[in-house]
């Protein structure tokens, strides 16, 4: 059933561009006016990327509840799980109808997540501000027993007692222990699909570190110190740095935000990583052609180079776009992603360390070394060791 814009009242995400180069996001009805609520839960976010997701998130919500004719005052914690259950989350009770149709599918594991902390947060700050429906902020704010998990991140863990609890959110699927991963072969199928050497350095440097497609969409050529003993003094060995920064001008931005600086026109702090022989090489081959030919002046690593916009920065979705069309040209099974690679990699590194997740944990600069363990120290079933284990413990029944 197709929905109505005259019912939704079209309300939209504004983006706004700021005087620094960055964005903010706003909720804005038809005449253009601020959703004053919205805007007040948003703003504290403003110069994240929390705010652009939560923005998208919320304007999703309010559409719906302008179809239920609900307000801030009149919502309950009944009606909220009801919009979880419309957007694709399993709620006992019945839900109305869907609220995303075909084409739009509903809410993953991760999206429904969002929603519900966009939700809570939402009417906590709404509720409070106007000093209304104190029923639903009561059960908004209830707690839960913590687990190990809460009691180990905490400070004074053993002494906590109880914590936070969203009754929006869906209970967490168990965490995948097999990622998905590049499949076999993919690096020189891919490395012989592309067709620019900038794709070839993007595959290339995707491959040989765990850089995240947002990290490196957003280098700027003073992040990179490929040689040895750079002057930032971080780290010996050929290396670059992800630094956060808010304008971008092709919206890249680093998910990690470390400290950084620059200090005498070098960079310092932000998440390092180390550069392989190959990844120089097929740098320079990028700069020497492509990037010296189409270049203007904007400093930032990769360009495009085709088009009315050639030159200028590449973006985010222009390179998985390239990876996709490359995986096919390829004939890899599957969609290739960025994440792949950085799952790849990890999974490599573990197996070679010899399990050792704090060695991958710092390659891939991740949380945690249990996270790492959690998600990726799993025994291969035809190892050695696997295979010499179970014949330790079975003796000589099996041969009786």
């Amino acid at each position: 059933m197709a929905r109505s814009r005259v019912v939704l009242g079209d309300l939209r995400v504004q983006v706004l561009k700021r005087s620094g180069g960055g964005l903010s996001y706003a909720i804005v009805w038809p005449d253009c006016s601020v959703d004053e609520e919205a805007d007040s839960y948003l703003r504290p976010f403003d110069g994240s990327g929390s705010q652009k997701t939560y923005a998208y998130s919320l304007v999703d919500h309010l559409r719906w509840r302008i179809r239920e004719g609900l307000t801030t005052e009149t919502i309950g914690i009944l009606d909220l799980k009801r919009y979880m259950g419309a957007v694709g989350a399993q709620v006992q009770m019945p839900y109305g109808q869907p609220w995303r149709v075909p084409p739009q599918r509903p809410y993953g594991a991760s999206a429904l997540q969002v929603a519900a902390a966009a939700l809570k947060g939402f009417y906590l700050d709404a509720c409070a501000r106007s000093g209304v429906n104190d029923e639903l902020r009561d059960a908004l704010l209830g707690t839960r027993l913590p687990t190990k998990v809460d009691k180990s991140r905490a400070f004074l863990g053993h002494v906590k007692k109880s914590t936070p609890a969203n009754p929006l959110a869906p209970s967490r699927s168990p965490r995948r222990r097999h990622p998905k991963m590049l499949p076999d072969g993919a690096k020189p199928e891919l490395l012989g699909a592309v067709n620019t050497a900038r794709d070839e350095m993007v595959v290339r440097w995707l491959s040989d570190t765990s850089l995240r497609i947002g990290g490196l969409t957003g280098l700027h050529l003073v992040d990179l110190h490929l040689r040895e003993n750079a002057g930032c003094g971080e780290c010996q060995s050929p290396h670059l740095h992800v630094c956060h920064r808010w304008g971008n001008p092709n919206r890249a931005a680093a998910k990690i935000k470390p400290d950084w600086k620059m200090v005498d026109g070098v960079i310092t702090g932000g998440e390092i990583y180390r550069v392989s022989p190959a990844m120089i090489s097929s740098y320079f081959r990028y700069m020497t052609t492509e990037y010296a030919k189409y270049a203007t002046g904007h400093g930032m690593l990769l360009i495009q180079l085709a088009g009315e916009n050639v030159g200028e920065p590449w973006t985010a979705d222009a390179a998985r776009g390239m990876l996709r069309r490359a995986g096919r040209r390829a004939e890899l099974p599957g969609r290739i992603t960025p994440k792949a690679f950085r799952h790849q990699i990890t999974n490599d590194v573990l197996d070679v360390s010899g399990g050792n997740s704090m060695v991958a944990k710092v390659v891939g600069n991740w949380a945690s070394a249990q996270m790492v363990d959690e998600v990726y120290g799993h025994p291969d079933l035809h190892s050695p060791e696997f295979t010499a284990a179970l014949q330790q413990v079975w003796g000589d029944e099996g041969h009786e």
